[in-house]
């Protein structure tokens, strides 16, 4: 398991935040004499989706430990990607008495009950990355700009082709390059924005001939990946070879939206003989988490890109927005108006993320302490 390097939080974490009194989240912000409760009398309650995944083991590590960094006690449970056992782990939290939720949904409309038993109990819920659906009982929702992502991602797809310089001027390419694209789960609402502004990117080239999709797939309903499951993609995308490459004709490119999936494409391509590398005719490859696997792809060529979301900057706001909860104040939001849950607009506080190159690795990864080189060089955290 990767060990963290933190990010400083500063005064905002030291001792003595005021909070939720110890006897209850619907208790009020004081204890009986009036002093304001200590961190240590509170718990917060920290759902993660899977332990599957490189990057929700760190997304766990990183906000327990900012949380007990400032006092906090933690109850941080995995559901295995399987969406009964969070929602009963979230039922248990709060009926063993916890102070706040910091919640990773799985599916972000199944959590509709939770969220009500949480609002009765007078327990604030912040989203965390993933925005849950369907409901008024969430709070607040922490996050990165996931348009954004997704415009990176095909950005990066662009560049990869020659269609655009990293600097974002145009490239010598013309085209046609043949594409094909993946989307992640549809019960996960970032899936939808991930693809919603890679598409957005990515169509003009589309319409004018310089970018084809031989399958012919592009509604997200048909490039789904449920559970962002990499064996799902590996599956797909040998389909895709079969049914629309048969011609002898090639794919240039492909559109992935997570490193787990990316994996499985490269694999299906590689089996299929595109070669082992992009120089040696593996396609152009996108992905997002920066994953140590994928990092690894990337430095030797295999895998063109990734979209680095530092998991320790989004656990850190998640801290500060429990913080500012149990204090009795709203949490600063930095956008209001883009995260409708389809009953309310949820104040959010959304990050920026980086594309990662093979240029770039050092700069983004290694020098910011995220990955060590040699982590880097193995392919694998230590």
């Amino acid at each position: 398991m990767k060990s963290i390097r933190f990010v400083a939080l500063g005064g905002a974490l030291a001792l003595g935040l005021a909070a939720c009194s110890g006897g209850g989240a619907g208790a009020g912000n004081d204890d009986e004499s009036g002093a304001a409760a200590d961190p240590s009398e509170l718990t917060i309650g920290v759902a993660m989706p899977t332990e599957t995944s490189e990057r929700w083991i760190a997304d766990g590590d990183a906000v327990k430990s900012q949380l007990e960094e400032a006092g906090y006690t933690v109850d941080l449970q995995y559901a295995a990607d399987d969406i009964p056992t969070q929602s009963q782990q979230i039922d248990q939290m709060i009926t063993k008495g916890a102070d706040l939720l910091i919640v990773a949904s799985i599916d972000g409309t199944a959590l509709a009950n939770q969220l009500q038993a949480a609002a009765d109990a007078g327990i604030p819920v912040i989203a965390y990355d993933r925005l849950i659906n369907g409901t008024e009982n969430v709070d607040f929702y922490v996050t990165f700009d996931n348009y954004n992502v997704g415009v990176q991602q095909a950005t990066s797809l662009l560049v990869g082709l020659g269609l655009l310089n990293a600097d974002g001027t145009e490239g010598t390419a013309t085209g046609p390059f043949n594409i094909e694209l993946f989307a992640g789960s549809l019960d996960d609402n970032n899936a939808h924005f991930f693809y919603q502004g890679a598409m957005d990117t990515l169509q003009p080239y589309i319409d004018e001939g310089t970018l084809v999709v031989k399958s012919g797939q592009t509604d997200i309903e048909q490039v789904a990946t449920l559970r962002w499951l990499q064996e799902t993609a590996q599956k797909r995308m040998e389909d895709l070879l079969t049914s629309s490459y048969s011609d002898g004709s090639k794919v240039n490119g492909v559109l992935s939206p997570y490193d787990g999936i990316s994996r499985g494409i490269i694999t299906a391509l590689q089996n299929a003989g595109y070669g082992a590398t992009i120089d040696a005719g593996l396609p152009v490859v996108t992905g997002q988490d920066a994953e140590i696997a994928s990092v690894k792809l990337i430095q030797d060529g295999t895998q063109f890109s990734t979209i680095f979301k530092d998991t320790r900057k989004l656990a850190e706001q998640a801290v500060i927005s429990a913080e500012s909860f149990l204090e009795g104040e709203e949490p600063e939001a930095n956008d209001t108006e883009s995260y409708d849950n389809g009953v309310k607009v949820v104040p959010s506080f959304l990050l920026e993320s980086d594309i990662v190159y093979a240029d770039n690795i050092q700069s983004l990864l290694i020098d910011s302490g995220y990955w060590t080189a040699e982590e880097v060089a193995a392919g694998q955290s230590d």
